[in-house]
């Protein structure tokens, strides 16, 4: 136990530190318990030491380099010669302290640099006590290292480097693995098909032709409708933006931009609402409130919107949002609040305090909810308020009028049965009278008959940041921006005998007016319910608009999303299919349909003009392509000054299709090629065409004056579109209920194309009618609008050759899908006449027939399992979105179809009402509308083809059963048929029989006189004779 231990082997790596003297002092705890440096030896210097790092404490020594030649510096792994033990600093040291001064002293010291295990050069440490390079690139760059340039002034690498486009946005390829099977079964299933149809034309049914004749017809009509549908959908995309890109370029300081002040283009953000009764005032107000808190520079967003009724009730709801976004914004930006609409940020139920910080943000957010509550109440009491206020200023103006009256009767008072020439008036809160709709409509005072409104009620935002600061009646915004938007209200002038265009005249009013006040070269448009969900969705779709290549889009559109729907998506209101399925496949091709909202617009594009750029498609299916360039100057380099970094005019370019007849207002057309010049993309890079330059937009906006507003109050008076392009070329196009498929079709025709911007977060959120009758009426609109379509000049049969293939046949199948309900309801009734005849489509079920029918089948359902995997829908999505096509081909299309063919052939109008936005009369309950049976025409047809089936059913099996020869073949034929027919119509029989499950009396009704009426027609075409095969009575 008290014996000497044994000797320790050396180690092979020792911690040590440099002195202030230059000595390396050993660190290692068994070199400090061995001072007498008996283990050192030759072999110490083959060994490695970890020097210590530099710190404050531990600063490398001054050397004598200069004086010795000797290397100043220190390596992070020195050799064993510079081991040694403590010492105080005098020049007597121990052997090895000896020892490793007479080699930090030595002139030639090459010897040092050498690995003595391997004889390298250590060019680690021969740069670091030399202070040498590695020379010049872009992974190390000297400070002090020296380059000029042509003009002598100093150059670093970023001068020298030619930077690559930093692209904005990237396309994301659906996998190959599932794309390539996709297109596989579409092909496989087209032959299929081809096969089936040779088969079933060759092989008639002699027993009964009538029944194979129809047959055969709807299956051929419903091939080419399947081909229609699904060939635009064999190239689907995704796409990402990089918002960090996009701050980079247009928000950072550079030798342009040397305050790094935003140089991103403005937009306009338009709303449109027709009536406050139907479209409640306080949901507009919460679209208005997610609208100013939007994340984007706020000296370049300006809200606008449209009261297309004149409504004195939306004029003062807007007025009290502005005055509550004072504080609501701010308070957004304080804490980052998502979403910005108050109604849905209050009503999350998720826990509000995730992921914020701020010690202050549950008494900001317990204040804010209370000043919100008390604006739902003013809100709420505007229309009492109103009323009130115009019975109180016209029960003044009558005892004046009675006054004057008195006076001119010498003191006599007039009877007070006698008629005052007194107007019942609607007030404002000034005391004048409501230029609007009055509530007792009169001559200048109606919905079709009243002057235009223009007015500005949040003033334009300072260019600068306006910081709030501590305010004891308030919130603290100490370091919060609390600017707002501007926002103005405007309600085109109607008159009698004008034709004013419904939805597309007013957007078109709100075009030009914001041009003279704002002049955003982008134009966002919502509907009053569509509110903002994420805050970022400006930027995100600008990354598209100022990508290169940007200039050649027209619109950016976001999909629809949808609240308060019921959980099961009975009527397929959420429509996935159409928005996850149709659309991103269309954005492979020329783009997406524009469908009415959630589209940011290219101003000048909206305007009627060409793209810069474009291709014509000639040849088969358009497989020669032409690269078109309207614009000469494009080819021109940047650095030269050129006509490409000037706006466009008339002169500038072929005045071939540019549009010309703009209204005879100078300020308006004034204000078309700055649009043009302000939307292009920044030219930092010679692979950018039609670019500006960089910094173009860091002036501030001009201030708003008197003539301006006046201008602007002129541009939407109803006279002003006369002898004009109008709606014919220039803005929304007229003469369609679906006016937003037309007008996206006339800018791809005229060789634009279109984004698909599908963001992380859903962009933008709105309500949908979850009751069926809404629905169908909502369906029928939009069917309506198709077959207009297709009997109008916007048939994608007249289309230009700037229209890809593929885009083309989408179009088509815009125009056609409505009439493929005739042949629906002829084959839903199929079922029906062939249990009621004992016959069926074909002579029997033989194998050919059930190896046909079940591939097409197989095809089918692995061609949509596939589209459910790239589009990302639900297979419950899926079928309740082929249940409701049967829903609305059997009501709202076929009648769509019969409003069509009248106003073509008879010219009868089509006039359809607004989709009430508000709930059932059940408050607790969110879905009550859902339970809501109003009765419609609409349910006329497909209530007949259930009840036609379910008694078919019945007198099928009753016939086969009591059949001397039963054929049962044909009764499993036409049973599974009817249980398609019947399963499609399964939501629309549940809507029929509301929330208890009760059957309406009008069913039935109409039950009892179906029955009758098919047992009469079955006497008298087939009186009971005892025939075999036949129900003896």
């Amino acid at each position: 136990m008290g014996g000497k231990p044994p000797p320790q082997q050396q180690q092979g790596v020792k911690f040590t530190r440099r002195t202030a003297s230059g000595r390396v002092v050993n660190l290692s705890r068994e070199e400090e318990n061995d001072g007498s440096g008996e283990f050192a030896g030759q072999n110490d210097y083959i060994n490695y030491t970890v020097m210590m790092p530099p710190t404050p404490d531990n600063q490398p020594g001054t050397s004598d380099s200069k004086s010795n030649n000797g290397p100043a510096g220190t390596s992070r792994f020195a050799s064993g010669s510079q081991q040694g033990g403590g010492g105080d600093g005098s020049g007597g040291g121990s052997k090895l302290e000896r020892r490793v001064s007479t080699v930090l002293n030595s002139t030639n010291n090459k010897s040092m640099l050498l690995r003595s295990q391997t004889q390298d050069f250590d060019h680690n440490r021969w740069l670091f006590e030399t202070k040498g390079t590695y020379g010049i690139g872009n992974a190390c760059w000297k400070e002090d290292h020296r380059s000029v340039g042509d003009d002598g002034n100093p150059m670093g690498m970023g001068d020298i480097m030619d930077k690559p486009w930093k692209p904005l946005t990237r396309k994301v390829a659906i996998s190959g693995g599932i794309l390539s099977p996709y297109r596989l079964l579409v092909l496989t299933r087209i032959i299929i098909l081809a096969f089936f149809l040779t088969w079933r034309i060759t092989n008639p049914n002699y027993d009964a032709m009538w029944l194979w004749g129809m047959s055969i017809v709807c299956e051929i009509w419903f091939a080419i409708s399947w081909l229609l549908d699904v060939l635009p959908k064999l190239n689907p995309i995704n796409r990402t933006a990089d918002l960090a890109a996009l701050h980079d370029k247009f928000e950072q300081p550079s030798p342009e931009n040397p305050n790094g002040r935003s140089d991103l283009p403005g937009i306009d953000v338009f709303v449109s609402t027709a009536d406050p009764e139907k479209e409640p005032p306080l949901v507009t107000a919460n679209t208005i409130l997610s609208i100013l808190g939007v994340e984007y520079p706020i000296e370049k967003v300006s809200c606008y919107i449209s009261d297309d009724g004149g409504a004195i009730l939306t004029f003062e709801a807007m007025a009290e949002a502005v005055k509550f976004a004072e504080l609501w914004v701010p308070f957004c930006r304080k804490h980052n609040i998502e979403p910005r609409n108050p109604d849905a940020y209050f009503n999350l139920k998720k826990d509000p305090t995730k992921d914020k910080k701020r010690p202050d943000f549950v008494k900001d957010r317990r204040w804010m909810k209370r000043e919100y509550d008390e604006f739902k109440v003013r809100i709420n009491g505007l229309p009492e308020a109103i009323k009130k206020r115009s019975e109180m200023y016209n029960a003044r103006e009558e005892k004046k009028e009675r006054q004057e009256m008195k006076d001119k009767n010498g003191g006599v008072s007039p009877p007070e049965d006698q008629p005052l020439n007194v107007p019942k008036a609607t007030w404002m809160a000034d005391g004048t009278h409501w230029p609007g709709t009055w509530y007792t409509p009169t001559a200048d005072h109606s919905k079709g008959d009243h002057a235009g409104i223009l007015q500005v009620m949040s003033k334009v935002p300072e260019h600068e940041p306006v910081m709030g600061h501590e305010d004891e009646k308030t919130l603290d915004f100490t370091g919060v921006d609390i600017r707002i938007p501007m926002f103005a209200y405007v309600s085109r002038e109607k008159r009698p005998g004008f034709d004013h265009n419904k939805k597309a005249g007013a957007m078109n009013a709100m075009v030009r007016a914001s041009a003279i006040l704002s002049n955003g070269p982008f134009i966002l448009n919502l509907d009053c319910d569509h509110y903002v969900y994420n805050s970022i969705v400006l930027r995100e779709g600008m990354c598209y608009m100022m990508d290169r290549g940007g200039d050649r889009v027209c619109y950016i559109q976001f999909p629809q999303r949808f609240e308060g729907i019921d959980p099961s998506d009975r009527y397929a209101n959420h429509n996935t299919v159409f928005f996850d399925g149709n659309m991103r496949a269309l954005d492979g091709l020329q783009g997406p349909m524009y469908v009415g909202t959630g589209c940011m617009f290219r101003r000048y594009a909206l305007y009627g003009f060409e793209p810069p750029r474009f291709m014509e498609h000639t040849g088969l299916f358009g497989r020669v392509k032409t690269k078109v360039n309207r614009n000469p100057a494009n080819q021109v380099k940047m650095n030269q000054e050129d006509e490409d970094t000037q706006p466009l005019n008339e002169n500038s370019s072929d005045s071939r299709g540019v549009p010309q007849k703009f209204g005879n207002s100078s300020i308006f057309t004034d204000t078309i090629p700055v649009a043009e010049f302000q939307a292009r993309p920044l030219a930092d890079h010679k692979s950018v065409k039609n670019g500006r330059p960089p910094g173009a937009l860091l002036k501030p906006r001009a201030p708003m004056d008197a003539p301006t507003v006046a201008e602007a109050i002129a541009v939407i008076s109803c006279w002003y579109e006369d002898k004009t392009e109008w709606g014919d070329r220039v803005g929304w196009i007229y003469g369609s209920v679906t006016e937003d498929v037309v007008t996206g079709y006339r800018m791809h025709n005229r060789g634009w194309r279109s984004i698909y911007c599908v963001t992380k977060r859903d962009a933008f959120r709105g309500t949908a009618p979850i009751n069926l009758t809404d629905r169908l009426h909502q369906v029928l609109r939009w069917a309506t609008g198709s077959v207009e379509i297709f009997f109008s000049k916007n048939n994608a049969f007249f289309a230009s050759r700037r229209l890809k293939f593929l885009q083309r046949i989408s179009y088509l199948n815009v125009g056609i899908y409505p009439f493929t309900s005739l042949f629906l309801v002829v084959y839903c009734f199929l079922p029906a006449l062939s249990l009621f005849s004992g016959q069926f489509i074909v002579q029997g079920l033989d194998v050919t027939f059930l190896f046909y029918l079940l591939s097409i089948t197989i095809c089918l359902i692995l061609i949509s399992l596939l589209e459910v995997k790239w589009s990302g829908i639900a297979l419950e999505e899926w079928w309740r979105n082929e249940q409701f096509w049967v829903i609305g081909g059997t009501s709202s299309h076929l009648v769509a179809v019969l409003q069509g063919l009248l106003k073509v052939i008879a010219g009868v109008e089509i006039h359809f009402t607004l989709t009430s936005k508000s709930a059932g009369d059940d408050e607790e309950d969110v879905y009550a509308d859902l339970y809501l049976v109003k009765w419609t025409s609409l349910f006329i047809m497909p209530l007949t083809i259930i009840i036609l089936n379910l008694i078919a059913v019945v007198m099928g099996i009753l016939r086969t059963v009591y059949s001397v020869i039963p054929q049962w073949n044909k009764l499993f034929g036409g049973l599974f048929f009817s249980f398609w027919v019947l399963s499609h119509m399964y939501p629309f029989a549940k809507g029929l029989m509301g929330r208890r499950g009760r059957v309406p009396t009008i069913v039935w009704v109409w039950s009892g006189l179906l029955s009758i009426t098919i047992a009469l027609l079955w006497i008298a075409l087939d009186p009971p004779g005892g025939t075999t095969g036949e129900i003896t009575v």
